[in-house]
């Protein structure tokens, strides 16, 4: 049972969590709220002798040079050196924080239970509120801080205060400790275009490790994700800590080996080139950095990410619980077309898509005034009336006819030079006055922390949607910061941009999903730059690669498995050879490769022979009976290809009753190959029948002999569908 509990005559909180435990407390002089424990399962009485080793250690003096309090909200200040979790500069010259704990208070919905902390500074008007939430079926544990500046504003306006802001120099959401243990093992998600999410893994050792985005945006290179283990936790036994952070702008976390031996990780926006001054009575929310302990290797702490964010996080339906509704096939005419759009050439893709099963049919970059090529238009989001000179609806209204939903691609957050929109507002953009403006693939960064461009994003994408029977919106971001100025604020804290702009941005998507329920939303950033916790809880479903070649894809999708689940993950099946890679492999294999999440179309159809087409409706059929399991059943990596020629994944329905399993080989060398895949999580006692053979075999053979392996040479793979029946 989920619960929160406190022990009042030795001031500590347990946090209990389905299959484990987070506990704190407050030292003796109410300065300090330390943090006891983060792992298995425990009573409150447990952390009381932890409690009291902690007070001891101070009493006595003993705690030595390599001493660190473990804080739970890190001050810089005092005889502390490590990472701090916030560091302030006071009006009077002061730089340094000294807490007092003021209240607590613990509070209860229908479906959480939220521990808050009240720390207020002993001599300056700086306050934090600690927050913890936790699901009644979740072992993720939310974290996040609320730092105020106390001090009543004037009247009048200003900040009121004659000695002015305090000035936040670092500003992280959290600080998580982990126990000691004799080694530490990181894991992490780095890459670069066309190649995301790629699980990579180093050894902590003495100092700090650290993974961060100064781009503006979540990036392609690294994700704001760690796992750490103690060097011997398996995919599916041992123990293991990660976290995550909601967050899609510049961000950073700090992974620090101190001089005592303490791991600890601290996370939140970066606060490189970005300070943020706190006026009297100004009140800051920081971002969520979410934490989790699994006993059940990177697997389970995989599952654990993948639960909570089917039924807290992904679509911002509210945190309402229970996985959100199933994600359909889509169509998207980019690869086709690239920016030759025209209604009669997408009216003719349209028929050939419904016709192999397609769902919902997305008009992709080039539909509006002036997109010839990527040089123009930008910013002037109308429907070009050269291409369109009818207008969109009679294209809308011939993809319903046909059964499907209609989608649109728009990149509001950006802005071409030739484009009526820059002309009318050069200033609009993120510059510095009298320096070079960057340009990539054409186009400049719209500062969306502006009131006025932020009001002028909403209302445009809004107007779309009122004018128009749109069901699906592609929302793409193609580059990263670059000169990030804001002359109008100069003197007033125009550093401000780097969380302005994402509040900003996340402050619209959530208007525009309010205003209009139901239309779904498609996160994208030059294929997977903005994936994170924070965009998907106002996106329906995650681009997660410009790479669309299937050989490619394994470790992408292997990796962003480790942080989210295949209901998140867009997957195409596009053309052979591939426009990227120039590879070639067969329309059964893209398929396998792509059904491992939420299935997409992005070939040119028409060029698909006729025997092409009849297996490919026939795969659209079959993904859609195993959509279920996949998008919401749990999922096992079984083989990955990082490790060897097969790649493999397992997903099993919430009662265990289905079962889909897919599986990929590469190019054969003269050497073992691998013939059998032994399956995860069956009842050993049960059995198991191959719908698509009937063969029947019980769990236990299954788990330990496996499923045979194909013998084609290069590039094979392989669906198999289990079902239990007895």
């Amino acid at each position: 049972m989920t619960e929160i509990s406190y022990d009042a005559e030795h001031q500590t909180w347990l946090i209990q969590l389905p299959s484990s435990a987070y506990g704190l407390g407050v030292s003796a002089d109410g300065r300090v709220v330390r943090h006891l424990h983060w792992g298995p399962p425990c009573d409150l009485a447990d952390l009381v002798p932890l409690a009291a080793a902690e007070h001891a250690g101070r009493r006595t003096g003993k705690i030595g040079w390599g001493h660190e309090e473990p804080s739970e909200y890190v001050p810089w200040g005092g005889p502390r050196y490590d990472e701090p979790t916030l560091k302030a500069d006071f009006p009077d010259g002061t730089r340094g924080i000294e807490w007092q704990l003021t209240g607590h208070d613990i509070s209860r919905s229908a479906d959480a239970v939220t521990l808050t902390l009240d720390l207020a500074d002993l001599a300056c008007p700086l306050r934090a509120r600690l927050h913890y939430r936790v699901f009644h079926d979740s072992d993720v544990l939310e974290r996040w801080a609320t730092i105020s500046h106390a001090e009543p504003a004037a009247a009048g306006g200003g900040d009121g205060v004659a000695g002015g802001p305090i000035v936040l120099r670092q500003s992280h959401s959290a600080n998580w400790w982990l126990p000691r243990r004799e080694h530490w093992r990181a894991r992490y998600l780095t890459g670069g275009w066309a190649s995301e999410t790629q699980p990579a893994q180093t050894t902590l050792g003495p100092g700090k490790f650290v993974l961060e985005s100064r781009r503006g945006v979540t990036s392609h290179h690294l994700q704001p994700y760690f796992a750490l283990d103690d060097g011997t936790a398996t995919e599916e036994t041992g123990e293991v800590w990660g976290g995550l952070l909601a967050w899609s702008g510049s961000f950073r976390l700090v992974l620090e080996t101190t001089p005592g031996g303490s791991v600890h990780v601290s996370g939140g926006w970066n606060d490189f080139d970005a300070p943020i001054e706190l006026a009297a009575g100004e009140e800051l929310t920081l971002p969520v950095f979410a934490g989790c302990y699994s006993a059940a290797g990177q697997g389970g702490l995989s599952r654990s990410w993948h639960d909570y964010q089917l039924r807290h996080v992904l679509g911002g339906r509210g945190r309402t619980g229970g996985p959100p509704p199933l994600r359909p096939v889509l169509y998207n005419s980019w690869e086709a077309t690239g920016f030759d759009v025209t209604e009669g050439g997408q009216a003719e893709l349209a028929d050939l898509a419904a016709g192999l099963g397609a769902e919902l049919f997305v008009v992709d970059d080039g539909w509006f005034t002036g997109r010839r090529d990527d040089q123009a238009g930008l910013g002037d989001w109308v429907p070009d009336p050269a291409k369109f000179p009818r207008g969109l609806d009679p294209l809308i209204d011939r993809v319903h006819e046909l059964g499907m939903g209609f989608g649109l691609w728009v990149e509001p957050e950006m802005v071409n030079p030739d484009s009526d929109l820059y002309r009318a507002h050069p200033d609009w953009v993120l510059h510095f006055s009298g320096r070079a403006r960057s340009e990539r693939r054409h186009q400049l960064v719209l500062n969306l922390a502006c009131d006025d461009v932020a009001d002028w994003v909403f209302g445009t994408v809004d107007g779309l949607l009122r004018r128009y029977q749109i069901d699906f919106i592609k929302w793409d971001m193609n580059r990263h910061f670059s000169e990030p100025g804001w002359p109008e604020r100069a003197g007033h804290n125009p550093e401000r941009m780097w969380v302005d702009y994402v509040r900003h941005l996340y402050s619209i998507l959530d208007r525009l999903r309010a205003a209009h329920p139901r239309v779904a939303f498609e996160a994208c950033a030059g294929g997977g730059a903005r994936i994170d916790l924070g965009i998907l809880a106002r996106s329906d479903q995650a681009w997660t690669s410009d790479n669309t070649d299937a050989w490619d894809r394994l470790p992408i999708q292997e990796g962003f498995s480790y942080a989210y689940p295949a209901q998140a993950m867009v997957n195409w099946v596009t053309d052979s050879p591939n426009p990227l890679t120039g590879r070639r492999l067969p329309l059964r294999y893209r398929f396998h490769v792509a059904m491992a999440g939420t299935l997409g179309l992005g070939g040119n159809l028409s060029q698909w022979s006729p025997a092409e087409r009849v297996e490919a409706r026939r795969l659209v059929a079959r993904y859609k009976e195993i959509r279920p399991v996949v998008q919401h059943g749990r999922q096992f990596r079984l083989a990955s290809t990082q490790d060897g020629p097969l790649g493999a994944v397992q997903f099993v329905s919430a009662d265990g009753d289905q079962v889909v399993v897919l599986a990929w080989t590469g190019v054969r060398h003269f050497r073992p190959w691998p013939t059998r895949l032994r399956l995860a999580a069956l009842d050993p006692a049960a059995t198991y029948r191959n719908q698509d053979t009937g063969e029947e075999r019980s769990g236990a053979s299954l788990r330990q002999l496996g499923l045979k392996l194909p013998d084609d040479l290069d590039y094979a793979s392989l669906l198999v569908r289990l079902e239990r029946v007895s």
